[in-house]
């Protein structure tokens, strides 16, 4: 008897648009394995199916989480009529506001161990990546995501990114409102929208429940979306705050505020007709210049906000923009009842854990816990014993962050000690979570392919310095936050980091040193409100040593109550090139090996 494929299996579980587009995008697999679809055509469509090429260190991982030789030999795509891919590689799984379910992190998991090395790597933007995955395999990783409402459609390309959003949307204390629903219609109306499908390169979106936190990121996406309300007359209104053109990469800029006050109404439109100008006007053929912030900065806002505008008065009527109209605040249904924890002696692991990674929920009785993810990886045994967790005392969802993390909601204050116990049975009850040991890195040289220094490398030796340190650490230390980026592409956000690190390389007597370039009072707070200043590239293996003395320095000379970021402004660039100028010479071999 016949084995069923998974496609088969499924059946009418896969939507029929993903169905077919997954099938198309099977047989253009069949025919570039023939050699009838040129090579740039199809890097294209594998892109905008989230389908990645991978870097390689011999098919080994060194990184002290993942090390799996791999069970296929690593090749390159050779020309001919039976071209095959031998060498694996990654593929980006969209999780719209990083919200995914119990079911689905359980398909998550299986696709983990089947297909790739049994890890899950949680990105920047709040998406899944997997590495090591065969092109072959691929329609039936689709498939099997589509089943339980999954796409990886539009995760890469030039199209609209996944749109992310701020994880403790609906249970924060100090939001406007819960922005989820406005988000994943958001979502929904651009995933495919054919205004979206002719820009020069990517396109990103973001929602903040409010000003101050770093919640969504507004002030770095080419369209950022920040909740708010105001009153008119005896009523209390929503509305957003709309800021456009921000991006970080190798020309950092923040984003413009586009719109004081836009009503709920209009914000698809809007994002529509922001789309349209930005695939007339934007560049096509220089990638370095291809993004919103350069067509923005050409113009200048009022005029940019003109064409927009007049764009706008163009569109037709569109009833998908009913979408919004239909929906309020997103319902989520809690698992148990809340109930607060009573008062007790508590082991100090959870009462280290609960200092730092738990924070009252806006819903009595109520907590959020933040799961800590080192460097972002979590092993498919470990995402079903969340899955496990989300189902019997959560709200069945969790949600990524673009700290790298993994959010529980609408856990019972009361539960909290029974759940620490079994994040301790899972490897996973790290404390320390939106502290200076909570440092975020992008992939960097252990699977990118445009990475120059091995960020995750250098997050991994600092993280487990300074989590020794946690307790006595100075209050205006313990809070700062660390991101490195392995290259100008800045996926670590090391822009808006109180301490950035981006990978370069030097040429030192004749052979290429690894560096990493020092970026010093980014504001995250304020939704990267500020970027930081660029000070000088210092030795990979001296970066410990410049971490440890910038943050004594701050300590030492700070006045009362000032942060890091007030900090810098006030004693300025030269002042900080100073103070680390004696660590920029490479050490050597004989002195540390």
């Amino acid at each position: 008897m016949t084995a069923l494929t998974w496609k088969a299996r499924l059946g009418d579980a896969i939507p029929a648009d993903l169905g077919a587009e997954i099938d198309a995008f099977e047989t253009q697999i069949a025919l570039k394995r023939d050699g009838k679809i040129d090579d740039k055509l199809f890097a294209e469509t594998r892109l905008r199916r989230g389908v990645y090429g991978q870097r390689y260190d011999n098919g080994q991982r060194h990184d002290g989480i993942r090390t799996r030789k791999l069970a296929y030999p690593c090749g390159e795509l050779t020309k001919g009529p039976n071209t095959v891919w031998d060498a694996p590689g990654m593929m980006r799984i969209k999780i719209p506001m990083g919200r995914v379910s119990a079911d689905q992190l359980d398909v998550l998991a299986e696709l983990a161990e089947e297909y790739s090395d049994n890890i899950l790597h949680v990105t920047t933007r709040q998406d899944i990546q997997l590495h090591f995955i065969h092109i072959e395999d691929t329609p039936a990783l689709m498939r099997r995501l589509a089943a339980v409402g999954i796409t990886t459609r539009e995760a890469c390309g030039n199209v609209v990114r996944n749109v992310t959003a701020c994880p403790l949307a609906g249970v924060c204390n100090g939001e406007s409102f819960d922005v989820t629903a406005y988000a994943q219609a958001t979502h929904e109306f651009l995933l495919g929208h054919k205004d979206t499908q002719d820009f020069g390169r990517k396109f990103k979106v973001s929602f903040s429940g409010c000003r101050d936190h770093a919640c969504g990121l507004a002030h770095i996406h080419d369209i950022g979306v920040v909740a708010l309300k105001k009153r008119d007359g005896d009523r209390v209104v929503r509305g957003f705050e709309l800021y456009v053109g921000g991006g970080l990469g190798a020309v950092p800029h923040q984003a413009k505020l586009f719109e004081e006050f836009l009503a709920p109404e209009e914000l698809l439109p809007m994002v529509q007709a922001i789309c349209r100008v930005f695939a007339r006007l934007g560049e096509k053929k220089n990638r370095s210049r291809a993004r919103l912030k350069f067509v923005v900065a050409k113009l200048g806002l009022e005029e940019f906000r003109r064409v927009v505008m007049e764009e706008r008065a163009q569109i037709p009527e569109d009833e998908r923009w009913a979408l919004l109209a239909e929906r309020s605040d997103w319902e989520e249904t809690p698992a148990k009842p809340g109930k607060a924890l009573a008062p007790s002696i508590f082991s100090k692991g959870f009462a280290q854990w609960r200092q730092h990674n738990v924070r009252v929920q806006a819903q009595p009785g109520y907590a959020v816990a933040t799961v800590r993810l080192p460097l972002g990886d979590f092993t498919a045994r470990q995402a079903r014993g969340l899955a496990g967790l989300s189902r019997n005392c959560g709200g069945n969802t969790v949600r990524f962050t673009v700290e790298q993390n993994l959010v529980f909601r609408w856990l019972p204050e009361a539960d909290l000690p029974r759940f620490y116990d079994r994040l301790v049975d899972l490897g996973l009850a790290s404390p320390g979570a939106g502290t200076i040991t909570d440092i975020t890195a992008c992939p960097g040289t252990d699977t990118c392919k445009l990475g120059i220094s091995a960020s995750r490398g250098l997050t991994a030796e600092l993280s487990k310095r300074l989590t020794g340190q946690l307790d006595d650490l100075d209050d205006a230390v313990r809070g700062l936050r660390i991101k490195a980026s392995g290259c100008f592409n800045s996926c670590g956000q090391h822009h808006v980091a109180d301490i950035g690190y981006l990978g370069v390389s030097r040429n030192v007597n004749g052979r290429r040193v690894a560096h990493f370039q020092l970026v010093v009072g980014g504001q995250w707070a304020q939704n990267g409100g500020a970027y930081g200043l660029a000070i000088g590239a210092f030795p990979a293996k001296s970066i410990p040593r410049v971490n440890d003395t910038l943050t004594r320095w701050y300590v030492d000379e700070r006045e009362a109550g000032e942060g890091f970021h007030d900090f810098i402004r006030r004693v300025g660039k030269s002042r900080v090139r100073e103070a680390l100028n004696h660590l920029k010479e490479v050490p050597s071999y004989e002195q540390d090996p």
